[in-house]
């Protein structure tokens, strides 16, 4: 089995040679570097430069001169053996014989997803070294692994979010062909390989295109990261198809199974269709066939773009990254009330009810974080599967000043309570690599830009900049302990040790972790996979919240008692226990809950 995705720009093998395609809109000239070798290209119109090298083929090294001076690479490259400034590598797709012929994907009630930074996942940071997780990954109850961005990026060491040429898997985790290995294993493993793209920005070194191709940014709509990428201006045609393009590119050639869309909120179109809706539309087209997953990263919260079908098939994306769940949870757990914790520290608990009941917390809501500007769209109508959930993700534990996980800053006693609610909850359940066993290990920022001293030290500095607003970093000797992102001890130190996982108390936690996936699959699952009808919550005065979710075969009770005092609640004498967190159980016809205790019920069909 060859894969091929065939796009109308980069280096594509063809039966009279290598055609390599490039829109310049704003280049005066453009020629063809090819193995040392410079040839010209001819220009077809708005923008585009092509030409057909006979003498070409895969492994040929390629870039293309702009204006007659300035060399760059394909922004379209298959691969980058020489990093984000060095020249492209042509390469062949179908020489790749796939054997995955029989794979078309998992349903989405079954994902469990294990979120991975593939540079720092194994001593190796490779896709090789990765593979050999898999197994356990499998065993452990995961069901898909996502990969953070692996568009190429500057240097060896990078979250992926600085990535400038997004269809070549960067060389640091190895070749094409060894990602194609990866995603192959895990197919073979049952398991579905998902990826986040980072659409709404390109990372600050190595990004050639504003010196020949101008306006795929825009002025217009400015971004944290400088100028917006251009998607309803004068060009916007082939900037959204390069983006398009790209989403299927990963799907088809890769056979990727789903994809994550980073900060979708920071993409601004004032157009029809909005870039978001065009972008899930033509996937859902072009790839009917098999269970294809689209989930979004999207602080405003729009309902709009997680609609169901009358099949209860979601018209456009699958599902969001369900933040109000983590920062609700977070803000009860560590009582923190800083930075965006601030739209959650007055009353947690009132968020986390509503969260887990209806997916968002703020529908609609004045958001103090953002100076009381109304946030998000009514949720309480989607099912609990539009919503990914999770107590930890890269950002969560990565844009801590200490990179600490929650683990570090939590008790045992409360962390086991959230994790039993989280994994048992019908929403989807995402796992931060090395979560399961409460890896020692922390995740902190780093990067690497050694041959760029000027933009290291501007990182550098600009990372300690970003806590002075907290008040434990108001002190600059206190800040000067944050640690140097470009410092390649931050980076070994956030590799996880996987060995640990044997040691007590590693093994015990891991232990919960199977044992709560266990019960998932069993009998959460089951539930996911019928008609939704609805969930209902409340709040008591003494800090007990009641979260119900039902279903056409069944509803899901959750009891739980966040106040000072041990509390005991009726039940039905229908519903059958499925967990409860230490001391909390059932005596006669209540439920005995401690302080800070709960319990997960299962109820018949109504």
């Amino acid at each position: 089995m060859r894969r091929v995705h065939s796009m109308p720009f980069g280096a594509e093998i063809t039966p009279d040679g290598v055609r390599f395609t490039l829109w310049a809109p704003t280049a005066r000239e453009v020629s063809l570097v090819l193995d040392d070798a410079e040839l010209p290209l001819e220009a077809a119109g708005d923008g585009w430069y092509r030409h057909v090298a006979k003498n070409a083929g895969d492994g040929s090294r390629y870039g293309y001169k702009i204006d007659g001076n300035l060399v760059v690479p394909d922004p379209a490259s298959r691969f980058q053996p020489d990093d984000v400034h060095g020249l492209s590598r042509v390469v062949d797709p179908g020489a790749y014989a796939w054997s995955d012929m029989a794979w078309a994907g998992r349903p989405w009630e079954e994902t469990v997803l294990y979120e991975i930074h593939v540079g720092t996942a194994t001593p190796e940071g490779t896709y090789a070294g990765l593979m050999a997780k898999l197994d356990a990954l499998r065993d452990l109850g995961v069901t898909a692994i996502e990969l953070m961005p692996i568009g190429e990026f500057p240097g060896r060491r990078n979250w992926g979010y600085d990535g400038v040429l997004p269809y070549a898997p960067d060389a640091a985790y190895g070749s094409p062909e060894d990602l194609k290995r990866l995603v192959e294993h895990a197919h073979e493993l049952g398991l579905m390989v998902f990826l986040d793209v980072v659409y709404n920005h390109f990372g600050p070194s190595g990004n050639y295109l504003h010196a020949y191709a101008k306006s795929f940014f825009t002025e217009r709509h400015p971004t944290p990261w400088g100028a917006g990428i251009n998607v309803d201006g004068d060009g916007s045609r082939v900037v959204r198809d390069f983006l398009v393009h790209n989403a299927l590119y990963w799907l088809e050639e890769y056979h990727i199974d789903g994809l994550r869309f980073d900060a979708v909120h920071a993409i601004t179109d004032d157009g029809k269709p909005h870039f978001i809706e065009e972008l899930a539309a033509r996937i859902r087209q072009a790839i009917p066939h098999r269970q294809i997953h689209l989930v979004l990263e999207n602080e405003a919260n729009q309902a709009r773009w997680l609609e169901r079908d009358a099949d209860r098939k979601p018209r456009l994306h699958t599902a969001q990254w369900a933040d109000d769940i983590h920062n609700s949870w977070h803000a009860l757990l560590t009582g923190e009330n800083e930075g965006y914790y601030e739209d959650y520290a007055d009353r947690p608990l009132q968020h986390l009810a509503r969260a887990l009941a209806e997916g968002f917390a703020y529908q609609g809501d004045p958001s103090p974080h953002k100076d009381g500007v109304p946030r998000g769209e009514p949720s309480g109508h989607l099912p609990p599967s539009a919503f990914v959930s999770f107590l930890q993700n890269h950002d969560q534990v990565g844009n801590r000043a200490f990179g600490e996980r929650l683990s570090h800053l939590v008790s045992p006693e409360r962390l086991e309570l959230a994790r039993g609610i989280f994994l048992l909850s019908p929403h989807i359940p995402l796992l931060f690599m090395g979560e399961e066993w409460a890896a020692s290990t922390p995740f902190q920022f780093f990067v690497d830009f050694e041959t760029e001293p000027d933009l290291a030290k501007a990182v550098r500095d600009g990372r300690r900049g970003e806590f002075k607003r907290f008040k434990a970093f108001s002190d600059p000797e206190m800040s000067q302990r944050i640690p140097d992102p470009t410092d390649r001890a931050t980076f070994e130190r956030s590799k996880l040790i996987w060995e640990e996982a044997d040691r007590s108390p590693h093994r015990d936690i891991l232990a919960t972790t199977r044992r709560l996936l266990e019960i998932r699959h069993a009998e959460i699952v089951p539930l996911l996979k019928s008609s939704y009808r609805g969930s209902q919550y409340r709040i008591s005065s003494d800090r007990i919240i009641e979260v119900t979710w039902s279903f056409v075969d069944g509803g899901l009770r959750l009891i739980a008692n966040f106040g000072d005092a041990a509390a005991s609640q009726s039940y039905e004498s229908s519903d059958r226990v499925l967990w409860s967190s230490r001391g909390a159980g059932l005596s006669g016809t209540d439920i005995e809950l401690p302080s800070w205790s709960a319990v997960i019920m299962k109820g018949n069909p109504a």
